[in-house]
Protein backbone atom coordinates (compact mmCIF):
# COMPACT_ATOMS: atom_id res chain seq x y z
CA UNK A 1 0.00 0.00 0.00
CA UNK A 2 1.06 3.28 -1.04
CA UNK A 3 0.19 6.31 1.23
CA UNK A 4 -0.48 9.39 0.07
CA UNK A 5 -1.86 12.54 1.07
CA UNK A 6 -1.51 16.72 0.46
CA UNK A 7 2.03 17.79 0.13
CA UNK A 8 2.13 18.63 4.03
CA UNK A 9 5.99 19.81 4.02
CA UNK A 10 5.79 22.02 7.24
CA UNK A 11 8.81 21.85 9.25
CA UNK A 12 8.13 22.88 12.78
CA UNK A 13 9.85 21.68 16.09
CA UNK A 14 8.61 19.49 18.95
CA UNK A 15 10.26 19.37 22.44
CA UNK A 16 10.87 15.93 24.21
CA UNK A 17 7.47 16.66 26.62
CA UNK A 18 5.27 17.14 23.51
CA UNK A 19 7.27 14.57 21.68
CA UNK A 20 5.99 12.40 25.58
CA UNK A 21 2.65 13.19 25.42
CA UNK A 22 2.20 12.66 21.69
CA UNK A 23 3.55 8.90 21.97
CA UNK A 24 1.37 8.32 25.22
CA UNK A 25 -1.79 9.61 23.36
CA UNK A 26 -1.42 7.30 20.56
CA UNK A 27 -0.59 4.36 22.55
CA UNK A 28 -4.19 5.12 24.75
CA UNK A 29 -1.49 5.89 27.85
CA UNK A 30 -3.38 9.40 27.98
CA UNK A 31 -7.35 8.32 28.59
CA UNK A 32 -8.49 4.51 28.13
CA UNK A 33 -9.86 3.59 24.82
CA UNK A 34 -13.43 2.40 24.70
CA UNK A 35 -12.17 -0.08 21.54
CA UNK A 36 -12.63 -3.73 20.74
CA UNK A 37 -9.81 -5.84 21.79
CA UNK A 38 -8.97 -6.69 18.13
CA UNK A 39 -9.13 -2.99 17.25
CA UNK A 40 -7.14 -1.94 20.30
CA UNK A 41 -4.47 -4.61 18.72
CA UNK A 42 -4.14 -3.19 15.43
CA UNK A 43 -3.97 0.19 16.73
CA UNK A 44 -1.01 -0.59 18.79
CA UNK A 45 1.03 -3.20 16.14
CA UNK A 46 0.57 -5.31 18.45
CA UNK A 47 1.49 -6.01 21.96
CA UNK A 48 4.98 -7.47 23.04
CA UNK A 49 3.70 -10.80 24.57
CA UNK A 50 6.91 -12.67 25.56
CA UNK A 51 5.25 -13.39 29.07
CA UNK A 52 1.87 -14.41 28.14
CA UNK A 53 -0.34 -12.23 30.63
CA UNK A 54 1.93 -9.33 30.11
CA UNK A 55 -0.46 -8.16 27.67
CA UNK A 56 -3.72 -8.80 29.87
CA UNK A 57 -2.21 -5.91 32.25
CA UNK A 58 -1.44 -3.75 29.25
CA UNK A 59 -4.87 -3.48 27.41
CA UNK A 60 -5.74 -2.98 30.54
CA UNK A 61 -3.98 -0.28 31.22
CA UNK A 62 -5.29 1.24 27.88
CA UNK A 63 -8.88 -0.05 27.48
CA UNK A 64 -11.97 1.06 29.28
CA UNK A 65 -13.67 -1.60 31.24
CA UNK A 66 -11.19 -3.99 29.72
CA UNK A 67 -11.79 -7.89 31.24
CA UNK A 68 -9.02 -11.04 30.96
CA UNK A 69 -12.04 -12.52 28.92
CA UNK A 70 -11.90 -10.05 26.18
CA UNK A 71 -8.41 -11.01 25.11
CA UNK A 72 -8.90 -14.66 25.98
CA UNK A 73 -11.84 -14.90 23.46
CA UNK A 74 -9.90 -13.04 20.43
CA UNK A 75 -7.26 -15.60 21.18
CA UNK A 76 -9.21 -18.82 21.39
CA UNK A 77 -11.41 -17.12 18.01
CA UNK A 78 -8.32 -16.68 16.21
CA UNK A 79 -8.84 -13.56 15.92
CA UNK A 80 -5.61 -12.83 17.78
CA UNK A 81 -1.90 -14.70 17.91
CA UNK A 82 0.99 -15.39 19.48
CA UNK A 83 3.93 -15.02 17.04
CA UNK A 84 6.74 -14.27 16.63
CA UNK A 85 7.57 -10.83 14.36
CA UNK A 86 9.38 -7.73 15.01
CA UNK A 87 12.70 -7.47 16.41
CA UNK A 88 12.07 -11.37 16.28
CA UNK A 89 10.56 -11.33 19.37
CA UNK A 90 7.39 -12.81 20.63
CA UNK A 91 4.11 -10.25 19.90
CA UNK A 92 0.35 -10.34 20.20
CA UNK A 93 -1.38 -9.38 16.74
CA UNK A 94 -4.42 -9.63 14.94
CA UNK A 95 -5.03 -12.33 12.56
CA UNK A 96 -4.87 -9.70 9.92
CA UNK A 97 -1.74 -8.13 10.81
CA UNK A 98 -0.07 -11.06 11.52
CA UNK A 99 -0.27 -12.08 7.48
CA UNK A 100 0.84 -8.08 6.58
CA UNK A 101 3.21 -8.14 8.96
CA UNK A 102 5.27 -11.02 8.84
CA UNK A 103 6.11 -11.00 5.12
CA UNK A 104 7.77 -7.23 6.41
CA UNK A 105 10.09 -8.82 8.88
CA UNK A 106 10.82 -11.91 7.69
CA UNK A 107 14.57 -10.60 6.82
CA UNK A 108 14.53 -9.79 10.03
CA UNK A 109 14.08 -13.27 11.37
CA UNK A 110 16.50 -14.20 9.00
CA UNK A 111 19.40 -12.53 10.02
CA UNK A 112 18.25 -13.43 14.23
CA UNK A 113 18.49 -17.10 13.26
CA UNK A 114 21.24 -17.00 10.78
CA UNK A 115 23.47 -15.06 13.88
CA UNK A 116 22.68 -17.85 16.27
CA UNK A 117 24.85 -20.70 16.71
CA UNK A 118 22.20 -22.84 15.53
CA UNK A 119 22.48 -21.93 11.91
CA UNK A 120 26.19 -22.96 12.14
CA UNK A 121 25.07 -26.41 13.76
CA UNK A 122 22.86 -27.30 10.92
CA UNK A 123 25.72 -26.12 8.28
CA UNK A 124 25.08 -28.59 5.23
CA UNK A 125 21.46 -29.34 6.01
CA UNK A 126 18.93 -28.09 3.40
CA UNK A 127 16.76 -25.96 5.39
CA UNK A 128 14.04 -26.00 2.80
CA UNK A 129 13.75 -29.86 3.93
CA UNK A 130 13.60 -29.18 7.17
CA UNK A 131 10.95 -26.84 6.84
CA UNK A 132 8.60 -28.83 4.70
CA UNK A 133 8.80 -31.83 6.70
CA UNK A 134 8.24 -29.91 9.60
CA UNK A 135 4.94 -28.57 8.13
CA UNK A 136 4.08 -32.23 7.61
CA UNK A 137 4.14 -33.09 11.62
CA UNK A 138 2.83 -29.79 12.05
CA UNK A 139 0.14 -30.33 10.23
CA UNK A 140 -1.19 -33.66 12.23
CA UNK A 141 -1.50 -31.75 15.48
CA UNK A 142 0.45 -28.58 17.83
CA UNK A 143 3.83 -29.87 18.92
CA UNK A 144 6.45 -27.73 21.55
CA UNK A 145 9.68 -26.93 20.18
CA UNK A 146 11.12 -29.76 22.13
CA UNK A 147 8.46 -32.12 20.25
CA UNK A 148 9.49 -30.76 16.99
CA UNK A 149 13.49 -31.28 17.86
CA UNK A 150 12.95 -35.00 18.69
CA UNK A 151 10.53 -35.48 15.38
CA UNK A 152 13.06 -34.10 13.61
CA UNK A 153 15.78 -35.32 14.67
CA UNK A 154 15.08 -38.64 13.66
CA UNK A 155 15.20 -37.75 9.96
CA UNK A 156 18.53 -35.88 10.51
CA UNK A 157 20.66 -38.13 12.91
CA UNK A 158 23.69 -36.41 14.49
CA UNK A 159 21.89 -32.92 14.36
CA UNK A 160 21.12 -30.82 17.17
CA UNK A 161 17.16 -31.38 18.00
CA UNK A 162 17.31 -27.90 19.43
CA UNK A 163 18.77 -26.27 16.44
CA UNK A 164 16.37 -27.76 13.86
CA UNK A 165 13.66 -26.65 16.39
CA UNK A 166 14.92 -23.10 16.37
CA UNK A 167 15.36 -23.20 12.70
CA UNK A 168 11.23 -24.04 12.38
CA UNK A 169 10.37 -21.55 14.52
CA UNK A 170 12.48 -18.42 12.98
CA UNK A 171 12.08 -20.09 9.12
CA UNK A 172 8.86 -21.20 8.94
CA UNK A 173 5.34 -19.14 9.66
CA UNK A 174 4.24 -21.39 13.24
CA UNK A 175 1.51 -19.31 15.78
CA UNK A 176 1.40 -20.46 19.39
CA UNK A 177 -2.07 -21.94 20.48
CA UNK A 178 -4.11 -21.78 23.43
CA UNK A 179 -4.42 -22.28 26.05
CA UNK A 180 -1.08 -20.57 25.77
CA UNK A 181 -1.52 -16.86 25.91
CA UNK A 182 -5.47 -17.23 28.03
CA UNK A 183 -5.33 -15.71 31.33
CA UNK A 184 -3.78 -17.51 34.27
CA UNK A 185 -3.04 -20.79 31.94
CA UNK A 186 0.12 -22.68 32.35
CA UNK A 187 2.49 -25.08 30.16
CA UNK A 188 4.72 -25.10 27.40
CA UNK A 189 4.17 -23.17 24.22
CA UNK A 190 2.52 -25.23 21.12
CA UNK A 191 2.97 -24.19 17.17
CA UNK A 192 0.95 -24.76 15.07
CA UNK A 193 1.43 -23.84 11.07
CA UNK A 194 -0.28 -20.56 10.60
CA UNK A 195 -1.76 -20.87 7.33
CA UNK A 196 -4.01 -23.80 8.38
CA UNK A 197 -4.87 -22.35 11.93
CA UNK A 198 -5.81 -19.09 10.45
CA UNK A 199 -7.55 -20.46 7.66
CA UNK A 200 -5.05 -17.85 5.20
CA UNK A 201 -1.85 -17.51 4.02
CA UNK A 202 0.70 -14.74 4.49
CA UNK A 203 0.76 -11.98 1.96
CA UNK A 204 2.79 -12.03 -0.82
CA UNK A 205 4.23 -8.62 -1.21
CA UNK A 206 5.44 -6.89 1.87
CA UNK A 207 4.34 -3.61 2.18
CA UNK A 208 6.96 -1.43 3.90
CA UNK A 209 5.67 2.07 3.22
CA UNK A 210 2.43 1.08 5.33
CA UNK A 211 4.75 -0.86 8.17
CA UNK A 212 6.21 2.44 8.44
CA UNK A 213 2.82 4.84 8.56
CA UNK A 214 1.46 2.24 11.35
CA UNK A 215 4.02 2.78 13.23
CA UNK A 216 4.20 6.20 13.32
CA UNK A 217 0.58 6.06 14.03
CA UNK A 218 1.57 3.62 17.54
CA UNK A 219 4.57 5.28 18.22
CA UNK A 220 5.40 8.81 16.52
CA UNK A 221 6.40 11.44 16.23
CA UNK A 222 9.91 9.17 15.28
CA UNK A 223 13.13 9.16 13.83
CA UNK A 224 14.04 6.81 11.01
CA UNK A 225 15.96 4.85 13.55
CA UNK A 226 13.47 4.54 15.70
CA UNK A 227 11.35 2.54 13.51
CA UNK A 228 14.26 0.48 12.93
CA UNK A 229 14.41 -0.47 16.57
CA UNK A 230 10.80 -1.51 16.62
CA UNK A 231 10.64 -3.48 13.85
CA UNK A 232 15.01 -4.83 13.62
CA UNK A 233 14.52 -3.89 9.90
CA UNK A 234 17.09 -1.56 8.16
CA UNK A 235 17.82 1.16 5.22
CA UNK A 236 13.82 2.62 6.32
CA UNK A 237 14.90 5.97 5.25
CA UNK A 238 14.72 4.66 1.72
CA UNK A 239 11.14 4.55 2.48
CA UNK A 240 10.37 7.58 4.25
CA UNK A 241 11.67 9.14 1.27
CA UNK A 242 9.11 7.59 -0.96
CA UNK A 243 6.65 8.73 1.40
CA UNK A 244 7.56 12.06 0.65
CA UNK A 245 5.15 14.77 1.22
CA UNK A 246 2.46 12.14 3.03
CA UNK A 247 4.51 12.73 6.14
CA UNK A 248 5.09 15.72 8.14
CA UNK A 249 8.43 16.25 9.62
CA UNK A 250 9.77 18.24 12.85
CA UNK A 251 13.03 18.71 14.72
CA UNK A 252 13.51 17.88 18.34
CA UNK A 253 15.73 19.51 21.19
CA UNK A 254 18.72 17.87 19.42
CA UNK A 255 18.18 18.69 16.34
CA UNK A 256 17.03 14.94 14.79
CA UNK A 257 14.24 15.07 12.05
CA UNK A 258 11.18 13.33 13.57
CA UNK A 259 8.34 11.77 10.91
CA UNK A 260 4.81 12.11 11.64
CA UNK A 261 1.18 11.74 9.96
CA UNK A 262 -0.34 14.64 9.36
CA UNK A 263 -3.22 13.98 11.37
CA UNK A 264 -2.11 12.58 14.34
CA UNK A 265 -2.69 13.30 17.36
CA UNK A 266 0.10 15.87 18.99
CA UNK A 267 -1.49 17.34 22.12
CA UNK A 268 0.24 19.92 24.07
CA UNK A 269 3.42 19.17 26.35
CA UNK A 270 1.36 20.58 29.74
CA UNK A 271 -1.69 17.57 28.85
CA UNK A 272 -2.00 15.55 31.84
CA UNK A 273 -0.44 11.95 31.85
CA UNK A 274 -2.20 9.86 34.90
CA UNK A 275 -0.30 7.28 36.15
CA UNK A 276 -0.16 3.59 34.63
CA UNK A 277 1.03 0.31 35.36
CA UNK A 278 2.88 -1.14 32.51
CA UNK A 279 3.87 -5.33 32.14
CA UNK A 280 7.29 -6.74 31.25
CA UNK A 281 8.08 -6.19 28.06
CA UNK A 282 5.88 -3.05 27.24
CA UNK A 283 6.45 -1.43 23.54
CA UNK A 284 6.32 1.98 24.58
CA UNK A 285 9.39 1.02 26.44
CA UNK A 286 11.34 -0.51 23.72
CA UNK A 287 10.11 0.82 20.42
CA UNK A 288 12.36 4.05 19.93
CA UNK A 289 16.35 4.03 19.17
CA UNK A 290 16.27 7.39 21.68
CA UNK A 291 14.29 6.41 25.35
CA UNK A 292 14.72 9.66 26.65
CA UNK A 293 10.63 10.79 25.84
CA UNK A 294 9.60 8.08 28.47
CA UNK A 295 13.06 7.34 30.37
CA UNK A 296 15.42 9.37 32.09
CA UNK A 297 18.94 9.13 32.47
CA UNK A 298 19.46 5.95 30.40
CA UNK A 299 17.75 3.75 32.80
CA UNK A 300 17.87 -0.15 31.79
CA UNK A 301 14.44 -1.66 31.59
CA UNK A 302 13.84 -4.65 33.54
CA UNK A 303 13.07 -7.36 31.65
CA UNK A 304 12.15 -10.31 34.19
CA UNK A 305 11.60 -14.17 32.99
CA UNK A 306 8.15 -15.09 33.71
CA UNK A 307 4.47 -15.72 32.91
CA UNK A 308 3.91 -12.00 33.42
CA UNK A 309 0.89 -10.16 34.77
CA UNK A 310 2.74 -10.14 38.78
CA UNK A 311 5.19 -7.17 37.80
CA UNK A 312 6.35 -4.34 35.45
CA UNK A 313 7.18 -0.82 35.25
CA UNK A 314 5.07 2.32 36.38
CA UNK A 315 4.49 5.61 34.43
CA UNK A 316 4.25 9.17 36.56
CA UNK A 317 3.38 12.54 34.20
CA UNK A 318 4.28 9.96 31.35
CA UNK A 319 7.52 9.11 32.33
CA UNK A 320 8.89 5.81 33.76
CA UNK A 321 9.63 6.36 37.19
CA UNK A 322 9.34 3.19 39.56
CA UNK A 323 8.30 -0.32 39.26
CA UNK A 324 5.68 -2.53 40.87
CA UNK A 325 5.15 -6.47 41.62
CA UNK A 326 2.44 -8.34 43.15
CA UNK A 327 3.14 -11.17 45.61
CA UNK A 328 0.51 -13.34 47.45
CA UNK A 329 0.27 -14.96 50.59
CA UNK A 330 -2.80 -16.84 51.55
CA UNK A 331 -5.74 -14.97 51.18
CA UNK A 332 -3.62 -11.48 50.25
CA UNK A 333 -2.78 -9.68 47.31
CA UNK A 334 -0.17 -7.06 47.78
CA UNK A 335 1.23 -4.43 45.08
CA UNK A 336 4.68 -3.40 45.87
CA UNK A 337 4.95 -0.15 44.01
CA UNK A 338 8.75 1.37 44.66
CA UNK A 339 9.24 4.61 43.10
CA UNK A 340 13.08 5.66 42.24
CA UNK A 341 12.28 8.72 44.06
CA UNK A 342 9.80 10.21 46.57
CA UNK A 343 6.86 11.34 44.69
CA UNK A 344 4.69 14.05 45.32
CA UNK A 345 1.69 13.94 47.40
CA UNK A 346 -0.77 14.48 44.73
CA UNK A 347 0.92 11.98 42.39
CA UNK A 348 1.62 9.27 45.28
CA UNK A 349 -2.27 9.47 45.68
CA UNK A 350 -3.11 8.84 42.39
CA UNK A 351 -0.54 5.80 41.79
CA UNK A 352 -2.16 4.40 45.24
CA UNK A 353 -5.42 4.32 43.65
CA UNK A 354 -4.69 2.99 40.42
CA UNK A 355 -2.79 0.47 42.29
CA UNK A 356 -5.67 -0.61 43.90
CA UNK A 357 -7.70 -0.30 40.60
CA UNK A 358 -4.77 -2.95 39.52
CA UNK A 359 -5.49 -5.30 42.13
CA UNK A 360 -9.07 -5.09 41.33
CA UNK A 361 -8.06 -6.73 38.26
CA UNK A 362 -5.27 -8.99 38.39
CA UNK A 363 -6.22 -10.41 41.60
CA UNK A 364 -9.99 -9.85 42.17
CA UNK A 365 -10.65 -12.44 44.81
CA UNK A 366 -7.90 -11.78 47.27
CA UNK A 367 -8.03 -9.05 49.81
CA UNK A 368 -5.92 -6.36 48.55
CA UNK A 369 -2.70 -4.39 50.20
CA UNK A 370 -1.42 -1.79 48.34
CA UNK A 371 2.35 -0.59 49.84
CA UNK A 372 4.00 2.60 48.21
CA UNK A 373 7.69 3.23 49.00
CA UNK A 374 10.56 4.92 47.47
CA UNK A 375 13.91 3.45 46.41
CA UNK A 376 16.51 3.82 49.62
CA UNK A 377 13.83 5.26 52.09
Amino acid sequence: MTVRGPAVTVTGRLSRRAANRATLARQLLLDRACLPVPRALEHLVGLQAQAPDAPYVGLWSRLAGFRTEHLARAITDRDAVRVRLMRATVHLVTAADWVALRPCVQPVLDQAFAGQSFAKQLAGVDLGEVLSAAAALLAQAPMTRAEIGRALASRWPGRDPTALAYAVGYLFPVVQVPPRGIWGARGPARWAPAESWLGRGLDQHPDLERLLVRYLGAFGPATVKDVQTWSGLTRLAEVADRLGPALRRFRDDAGQELLDLPDAPRPGPEVPAPPRFLPEYDNVLLSHADRSRIVTGGRPIPLPPGFGGTRGTLLVDGMFQGTWQITRSGQRATLRIETFARLAGTDAGAVTEEGARLLAFAAAEADPDVVLSAAGS
